[in-house]
């Protein structure tokens, strides 16, 4: 079971106003473990009410506070053995993490990191692939793309990117640079929705009816093998189906969401502020009948690190809350279905999930669910997060 590490922090670099671009250190001798595919993410953990240049220190061991979990996607190109972890962070308005680490975060100080993990990726290889982002949704493409050009000399990568202003786009620089680089093998294509740019497309919102019109003129549809949608839910939501009215085949199409303004207050992680990372946006989906009843007495077996427990449940727990009442060392970020750190695998029983924004129908179809939004409909529910 992976565990948190402090690193440090080795620089904050603005990016924007109100965004940075955080690097981390990592040691020699946890460089394998930190080893990461071009669009995966880390979390990283600190507690309510730490001093900014603390961090964690040596551990959280004895510390009282309130622990504040956020996941980042990765943007530097990939490394089995990365020296640095570089992440893009947007402040969000009541943003814990995220306000911390635009305003409070300076090189020196400590964080406690997770290794890499996430399925929003693509091993580079021969072909032609896109992606539309909106705002900090450029993190984990500009990853996607700097590593596929770079590895693999005939790919073609097109990045169509939506941001309010030009003051307010992330990597301005990094995206620039691409281009420069690979003039005949990256295309870019900025949307301004604020802004009304000299040369390039009009200002405006990506929206489905636009996407419809605008893809078809940019790209051979049909012959893209892999189109990366990343940023807030409804441009997410709108690309898709767009692409579906394109007859873009689904298997071709990987998602992440990026700020779910409805997250629950308990995990408004990824879904409120920074990378929340996921899929397909599913919804309400469920190893069971959606909307149906939760079983009024509970219990959860769980299987974790190889170590196996049964425990039962409090009246509207969620999966995750039970196991963690028992097992502190059980994986999560955000909480709120976005992220799919807490996925874990139905061995027996039937859960309603409440929300998935992370898993993908292939997941779903395996027997997959989110532990934290997973409520049982059973009396007895099992679950393997080994599996």
């Amino acid at each position: 079971m992976s565990t948190f590490h402090p690193l440090r922090v080795a620089s904050v670099d603005r990016l924007t106003d109100d965004s940075v671009a955080l690097t981390i250190a990592v040691p020699p001798e946890l460089r394998s473990l930190y080893g990461y595919a071009p669009g995966q993410h880390i979390a990283l953990r600190r507690h309510r009410g730490e001093d900014a240049g603390t961090g964690s220190g040596t551990g959280t061991a004895g510390y009282t506070g309130a622990e504040i979990r956020r996941t980042y996607s990765l943007c530097a190109p990939a490394s089995d053995a990365p020296a640095t972890l570089r992440v893009g962070i947007r402040g969000i308005e009541g943003g814990d993490f995220s306000t911390y680490a635009v305003k409070e975060l300076a090189p020196g100080d400590t964080v406690d990191v997770l290794p890499p993990t996430g399925r929003f990726v693509l091993a580079p290889r021969h072909g032609h692939f896109a992606a539309v982002v909106g705002g900090s949704g450029i993190t984990p493409v500009l990853s996607i793309a700097a590593t596929l050009l770079e590895r693999e000399p005939e790919a073609r990568f097109c990045l169509i990117r939506s941001d309010r202003s030009t003051a307010s786009t992330m990597f301005l620089e990094e995206v620039a640079d691409l281009k420069d680089r690979y003039p005949h093998r990256f295309q870019l294509v900025t949307v301004l929705s604020r802004e009304e740019q000299q040369s390039g497309l009009p200002s405006g919102r990506l929206d489905t009816e636009r996407l419809k019109q605008l893809l078809p003129a940019l790209l051979p549809v049909g012959d893209i093998e892999g189109w990366y949608l990343c940023g807030p839910l409804g441009l997410v939501e709108g690309a898709s189906r767009a692409m579906r009215a394109l007859g873009v085949p689904r298997g071709r199409i990987h998602q992440e969401i990026f700020h779910v303004t409805d997250a629950p207050a308990a995990g408004a992680g990824p879904a409120a502020e920074g990378s929340g990372t996921g899929s397909r946006p599913a919804g309400a989906s469920a190893a069971g009948s959606d909307g149906a009843a939760a079983a009024r007495t509970a219990a959860v077996t769980a299987t974790l690190d190889g170590r196996s427990g049964s425990w039962p449940m409090d009246d509207g727990e969620s999966v995750l809350e039970t196991v963690l009442r028992h097992r502190a060392d059980a994986p999560f970020a955000c909480k709120g279905g976005v992220c799919g750190t807490c996925r874990v695998r139905l061995v027996s029983g039937e859960v309603h999930m409440e929300r998935n924004y992370a898993l993908e129908e292939d997941e779903l179809e395996a027997g997959y669910v989110l532990a934290c939004q997973s409520r049982p409909l059973t009396e007895a529910v099992e679950v393997d997060f080994d599996g």
